[in-house]
């Protein structure tokens, strides 16, 4: 990929799982997305963990020389870190300090496939940007995960 120069972004989050999930198709996405951080030299923000979606979307924002900010509650690191981790890893108390350091650190938001961890954090993001806490765009990108039914859900109710 050729280098596209900064973005406006200097730093996005990104929630993913931190297991791989059941289709090549979302480990493929982590990759494609951490190749497009770097090639516009986006800093990464993501929960810490150094396995399944997490640890392929860091590695390769870290190995392509941008800045990986991890945050990660302590109940979660011996779930979600396993070996080495990449880049700076933040330790908070729980999963409220992780939510609100990492909207601190980002300027914009984007979910991969995950669980119910990730759904949870995009959807706090998307009720900060409705009440006005924050202003920064917030993405979700489809993979046909599970995610859509519930969104596509939260939407209708929106609009009722």
């Amino acid at each position: 990929m050729e280098d596209q120069g900064r973005s406006k972004f200097k730093r996005i989050c990104v929630f993913c799982g931190s297991r791989s999930g059941y289709k090549a198709l979302f480990s493929e996405a982590a990759l494609d997305l951490g190749k497009e951080l770097v090639g516009r030299k986006i800093d990464l923000v993501y929960g810490g963990g150094s396995v399944g979606l997490m640890g392929l979307i860091s590695r390769t924002v870290h190995d392509g020389g941008c800045h990986v900010l991890g945050v990660i509650p302590t109940a979660l690191i011996p779930h979600e870190i396993s070996g080495e981790t990449v880049g700076e890893v933040k330790t908070v108390a729980d999963m409220h300090e992780r939510k609100a350091e990492m909207a601190r650190q980002a300027d914009a938001f984007i979910a991969l496939p995950g669980g119910y961890g990730t759904m949870e954090e995009l959807l706090e993001m998307i009720t900060w940007s409705q009440l006005g806490i924050h202003e920064k765009p917030v993405w979700k990108k489809d993979l046909s995960s599970p995610l859509r039914g519930i969104l596509l859900f939260l939407l209708q109710q929106l609009r009722n």
